[in-house]
């Protein structure tokens, strides 16, 4: 189904946003304290603090999310024949990327928002690029990127 999308969200949807939750995966299970003291802060790589049980066990749940956010998204798009199923779990993603970006702006504080100079490749990945799928899917959602392609179906010849 992912091939009616036109071409700029299809990869993004297909290919691009599917790395990025491995990365999101990956970062809590290869240095969970790392991930978790990047949340907010901008910690030096070989300065960081160890974490105590409940934060490493957060960060571990949180990886495992993106792993399964990875594998609904790869599921979804590449199963389904109903475009109606791909543009709803769009507009739950949509949904999703809003909050996630208004969490992390509400716990960075207005000025540490705003200095976009300072951020860490975490809010990079929190803010900046979770804003783009946004805008991406707003985009695709309002029709901006033209329309789906429509399946082909081969028609029976009656004998």
């Amino acid at each position: 189904m992912a091939s009616q999308l036109p071409a700029f969200p299809r990869t993004i949807f297909t290919i691009v946003e599917p790395i990025s939750l491995i990365g999101g995966f990956l970062g809590p299970f290869i240095n969970p304290d790392w991930f978790i003291a990047s949340q907010l802060d901008n910690p030096d790589v070989n300065d960081v603090p160890q974490s105590d049980g409940n934060g490493r066990l957060v960060a571990y749940q949180l990886g495992n999310v993106y792993g399964l956010l990875f594998l609904l998204g790869v599921a979804m798009l590449h199963t389904t024949s109903e475009l109606k199923v791909v543009r709803n779990y769009l507009i739950c993603l949509w949904i999703a990327d809003i909050s996630h970006v208004g969490v992390t702006c509400w716990m960075l504080g207005y000025d540490r928002t705003m200095d976009v100079g300072s951020w860490n490749a975490v809010t990079w990945g929190n803010v900046g690029f979770t804003a783009f799928l946004c805008l991406t899917r707003t985009a695709y959602l309002l029709g901006l990127f033209g329309p789906d392609s429509q399946v082909v179906t081969a028609s029976k010849k009656k004998a």
